[in-house]
């Protein structure tokens, strides 16, 4: 049976009628929420936190449902790839981790040349001798090379100087890469249109088991930041070509001057993209695994990092600024999020905490209606980063407390600590890296 073929725009317009229709029901239903909340506080009050607690929130969840069930990556079609490619880290302090993610460098299945690059930024351990030890065992064409100025830009920018492949993929220094990673980016940018720049990898966790914030992660990172990439790979505009693991267009980078001096140079630098009219794709078969935060002050930090790497982007490159008009909506989703954070924390958290000692303005019978919504997202999430699992022989984990724990609670976790990046940015706080 011949299977119909839609194209992005109209994926797209499904998706937002359906959302759409999900928020015209959510409003016929809120009514009387509305008008009890609004008789406490007043009608616009009212209006606005709860379209910020439920038409909106409600809009992005059944948003990307829609999309991500109508997502189909196209299959890779190159089986033997042998294109030159450098691999990029900067590292600081890697003594511990670099060892590994070199093995795994040396492990690639990949029939071209690879040569890394290593930026060593001021470390004061032994990441140098490390590194030098371990590329001539596992007998990798290295360069090691020394950066003084401060910052993972600094280290990054100064390696891209001493690229001469075509592409270029970047690694984190405590992040390990899945046997067939290299040969799977590499084979989407290869079958991908010209004007598309950069590739975003799949990171996941590789440290789940430490502890209950950990297995949180674990699902925040193969559900929550895995589909969100698939759908704006989808629409053909990842937002963030993560310097964990990512491929870039070497002239490209180049082209927009390179990484910027930002707490979140990969999202500036993605941005900058979007406004020189590139594209950015998504590859879900090319994994990667990183160490998350153990402890919830590190976690605090790198949330906080990421929400005022967010405002960062929005200000060097909104998305008024991008040519696409796919691109320029799904960067304007990012305008919502520090709104959406901060009425939840300031509003909806206090709001549970009176629904505790049965007072219901905010938080009732009525909000109990987005958690189907919120299984049914994160099933659908869960379907579709499982099918390129399925397709690389790996097995999910089974985590099922942590799975609940995560469509219940991650939020409440998240939101304050993004609030305090948002803060952060917009009071000129010490940028901490």
């Amino acid at each position: 049976m011949k299977k119909h073929y839609y194209s992005v725009h109209t994926k797209f317009a499904l998706a937002q009628i359906t959302s759409l229709a999900w928020v015209a029901l959510s409003v016929i239903l809120s009514i009387p929420w509305l008008r009890e909340l609004g008789s406490k506080i007043g009608f616009i009050p009212a209006l606005i936190i709860i379209a910020f607690v439920a038409y909106i929130p409600g809009y992005l969840i059944s948003f990307a449902v829609v999309s991500l069930l109508m997502d189909r990556q196209p299959k890779l079609k190159t089986k033997d790839v042998s294109v030159p490619i450098t691999i990029l880290i900067a590292a600081f302090n890697e003594e511990k981790n670099i060892e590994n993610t070199l093995k795994r460098i040396a492990q690639q299945d990949y029939s071209g040349h690879i040569r890394t690059l290593l930026v060593d930024n001021n470390s004061t351990d032994r990441t140098k001798e490390v590194t030098r030890k371990t590329a001539e065992r596992e007998n990798l064409d290295l360069t090691v090379i020394e950066e003084k100025t401060p910052g993972k830009a600094a280290a990054l920018n100064t390696g891209l100087k001493l690229i001469n492949t075509k592409y270029f993929i970047t690694v984190d220094a405590d992040t390990i890469l899945h046997p067939k990673a290299v040969k799977n980016i590499v084979s989407r940018i290869l079958q991908s249109p010209e004007e598309v720049c950069a590739v975003a990898g799949r990171v996941l966790v590789r440290n789940s088991r430490t502890n209950l914030l950990t297995r949180l992660q674990e699902w925040d990172y193969f559900l929550g930041i895995g589909a969100i990439k698939s759908i704006q790979g989808l629409y053909q505009g990842t937002l963030v070509a993560q310097g964990a693991f990512s491929l870039y267009k070497t002239d490209a980078v180049k082209e927009v001057g390179g990484w910027p001096n930002a707490i979140g140079e990969d999202i500036v630098l993605t941005w900058k993209f979007f406004e020189n009219g590139y594209k950015v794709y998504h590859e879900p078969r090319a994994i990667a695994f990183t160490e998350v935060p153990e402890k919830m002050k590190r976690f605090s930090k790198q949330r906080s990092r990421w929400a005022r790497g967010m405002i960062e982007g929005l200000k060097s490159s909104g998305p008024w600024q991008h040519s696409r008009f796919l691109s320029q909506y799904l960067t304007a989703i990012d305008i919502l999020i520090p709104v959406i954070d901060i009425v939840y924390t300031f509003v909806w958290i206090p709001g549970l905490v009176l629904a505790l000692f049965g007072h219901y303005h905010i938080v009732g019978p009525y909000t109990l209606l987005v958690l189907p919504l919120s299984f049914l997202a994160a099933f659908v999430m869960y379907r579709s980063q499982r099918e390129s699992f399925n397709e690389l022989n790996l097995t999910v984990r089974k985590n099922a407390a942590g799975f609940i724990l995560y469509v219940l609670f991650f939020q409440m976790i998240v939101s304050p600590v993004s609030v305090f990046g948002y803060f952060g940015e917009f009071f000129k706080t010490e940028k901490i890296w």
